[in-house]
């Protein structure tokens, strides 16, 4: 098992070697049977935001109405997910800041759900970072972020997998989640193309990726806009979006 997570890193970081240097970059890999779609994105030479709602305070709900809403304002839309967990009326679970705005209070007690299977926690997103965070840790540092979105649960807690997941597990589902690096300067996001479990997902991050932290996001709505991809997928409605925009080339 461990030369294939070896192997299945080699030929990323080759595949990513072979590309032009950019701040967002998408790669397809296999690791033992399963196939997964990773964007890496910079945060330092990207936009990296999270959206939600649009003029009038609908939510955008889909990635087709907020390119539209991005290019009418001379924007592009890079590259986005599904961003978290939301309520019927698409209103975020847990916390939730956009553009330094609050919309949603932390939720640290256990509760129903994937959301509430603690331990969980935050994207936070700064000025040219980004730091995926366990909800005490996030509590206790109260970092100044200018986006914020929380769900759960966490897949890696500083280099450990989730205390809850099982390797034998036969829960399998489409998943979504992201992680980051230490210093803050890569956001991987990744989806799964088949269904995975917990244990196979968050093993993903922590020995191919080495991201020391990773969160998920969801599974029932796991959904990918990866312009360099010609991809955009469809499916019900979506809560928060996390993006990254870049001006309209002439």
């Amino acid at each position: 098992m461990i030369r294939a997570w070896t192997r299945a890193l080699a030929a990323l970081g080759l595949a990513l070697l072979a590309q032009p240097a950019k701040a967002v970059t998408c790669e397809s890999m296999s690791v033992e049977g399963s196939r997964y779609t990773i964007c890496e994105v910079r945060p330092a030479q990207e936009t990296l935001r999270l959206f939600l709602r649009g003029e009038g305070g609908q939510p955008y709900g889909n990635f087709s109405a907020l390119e539209t809403a991005l290019g009418a304002r001379g924007e592009t839309l890079v590259f986005a997910m599904n961003a978290g967990m939301y309520h019927e009326d698409r209103s975020p679970v847990g916390q939730y800041i956009e553009d330094g705005q609050e919309e949603m209070r932390v939720i640290a007690t256990p509760g129903p759900g994937n959301f509430g299977l603690l331990p969980n926690g935050l994207l936070c997103i700064q000025d040219g970072s980004a730091q995926v965070l366990e909800t005490r840790a996030y509590l206790a540092q109260r970092p100044d972020c200018l986006h914020a979105t929380q769900s759960g649960p966490m897949l890696v807690i500083d280099g450990e997998l989730h205390p809850r997941f099982l390797p034998d597990s036969s829960s399998r589902y489409i998943r979504n989640g992201v992680g980051t690096s230490e210093d803050g300067q890569r956001a991987v996001f990744v989806i799964s193309e088949n269904s995975v479990t917990f244990h196979e997902f968050a093993r993903l991050f922590r020995d191919v990726l080495k991201l020391p932290n990773a969160l998920f996001l969801d599974g029932n709505v796991s959904r990918l806009h990866a312009q360099d991809l010609g991809r955009s997928d469809l499916g019900r409605p979506m809560g928060p979006i996390v993006a990254v925009t870049a001006p309209k080339s002439p």
